[in-house]
């Protein structure tokens, strides 16, 4: 332990999450111990506050269990890792760019629900509306876990907002995660290999960030990936997440060549346009938000697109799972 660095952080984190799924036995036991204990006094006193109470208990041991169980299906090597998330609109022009900064919305909102740090590292406003593109980070366990069920192109239907005519338009975006890979050493970059760029951030970010260079942007020559950061106010912190995300490209491209799949990263990485999308959104003539590879469905879009995720994670993760 004191001689390894580096594997002792590795027992360290191994510790962490037994402890963990440990505490999370206890919470789910503790529930239903003062539940049966509840129970027993109401049914002895006929007390109905009692009784009362001990439904509430349960109703914690239930959520508890399903939190568990849900953890249990997050197995993979970086499910607990924090994520790299990327938002490109495809065909639909204006129309693309607005629901790309709506599902930027979505994800922040969601982020924001279960208590994760973000970081939007990149965000390239759109010529009219929305955005061309945008990468963030959500920092906390598990975030890659839960977010890889985000990958993907996800479809909206509605009336535009930028139709003069109120035509009904499908727009699409894609969605691309990634897991945020350590520095251990298993994907080297070379500077040689690297060529940096800098630039001025565009849009509003202060004085500073309009009048320095300290927008980051680094070509991978050997792969030909491409990353930029811009949100930071100092150049080397630009740097330093832009290659962080760099790296965890590098760790996706290594599993391609390594594994000839990429089920767990980039399976629906296809054209961002019709007949490819896992999820749709339909504002119009109907509303309803329906995920296409596990048949999880919703009427309550607002919902949804305010962060109300977890129902259609869920659903890809117990599929993902055979359950």
């Amino acid at each position: 332990m004191w001689s390894d660095q580096d594997e002792a952080q590795k027992v360290m984190r191994k510790k962490a999450q037994i402890i963990s799924r440990l505490s999370a036995i206890e919470k789910i036991r503790s529930a239903i111990e003062e539940s049966e204990l509840l129970l027993e006094l109401a049914e002895e006193a006929k007390d109905a506050a009692a009784a009362k109470e001990s439904e509430g208990k349960l109703g914690e041991a239930v959520s508890a269990l399903t939190a568990a169980d849900v953890e249990r299906m997050l197995g993979g090597e970086h499910d607990r890792s924090s994520a790299i998330v990327a938002i490109h609109p495809g065909a639909g022009g204006t129309e693309a760019q607005d629901w790309a900064s709506m599902l930027l919305r979505m994800y922040l909102r969601w982020a924001e629900k279960k208590s994760y740090a973000v970081d939007v590292v990149d965000c390239q406003p759109g010529d009219e509306a929305g955005v061309k593109s945008a990468t963030f980070t959500v920092s906390g366990e598990f975030a890659y876990g839960y977010l890889k069920a985000e990958v993907g192109i996800h479809r909206l239907v509605r009336i535009s907002p930028f139709d003069a005519n109120k035509r009904r338009h499908t727009s699409f975006v894609s969605v691309f995660v990634y897991p945020e890979v350590e520095d251990t050493g298993e994907i080297e970059i070379n500077a040689v290999d690297l060529k940096i760029d800098t630039f001025r951030a565009s849009g509003a970010g202060g004085q500073h960030v309009n009048k320095t260079d300290s927008a980051i942007r680094i070509t991978h020559m050997p792969t030909g990936i491409v990353v930029q950061c811009q949100n930071e106010r100092s150049q080397h912190k630009n740097k330093a997440m832009a290659l962080k995300i760099l790296r965890a490209r590098l760790y996706e491209l290594k599993l391609k060549e390594e594994e000839e799949k990429m089920d767990e990263f980039a399976k629906d990485k296809r054209d961002i346009a019709w007949g490819h999308q896992i999820r749709s959104y339909v504002l119009q003539p109907y509303r309803m938000v329906k995920d296409h590879r596990t048949g999880v469905e919703t009427g309550n879009v607002d919902a949804v697109l305010d962060g109300e995720l977890d129902k259609f994670i869920e659903g890809f993760l117990l599929a993902k799972a055979g359950g």
